[in-house]
């Protein structure tokens, strides 16, 4: 099973998590420490997706960039499958 490198790449307006740009979390299974539930319930299908090897037609080989789903202030998260 891969693990997943999970960084925030753009926040705008106020996060109620905190989050901030170039903030890093690690993705081994489970909701990483700190990382917004919110933002997970939104990240966890890519991150599925990713740990098992697949790929998305619309993002690089083992990449894939998410928002989280506060329209008014969003978080933009990139997801990376980490080479074992």
């Amino acid at each position: 099973m891969a693990k997943i490198r999970i960084t925030v790449v753009k926040q705008e307006g106020s996060c109620a998590a905190g989050h901030k740009a170039g903030q890093e979390f690690l993705y081994e299974g489970k909701l990483p420490s700190g990382l917004c539930p919110s933002a997970w319930h939104s990240l966890f299908p890519y991150l599925r997706v990713l740990q098992f090897g697949g790929n998305f037609p619309w993002e690089r080989e083992g990449m894939a960039q998410i928002a989280c789903p506060d329209p008014k202030n969003p978080v933009v998260f990139r997801l990376e499958r980490l080479k074992e």
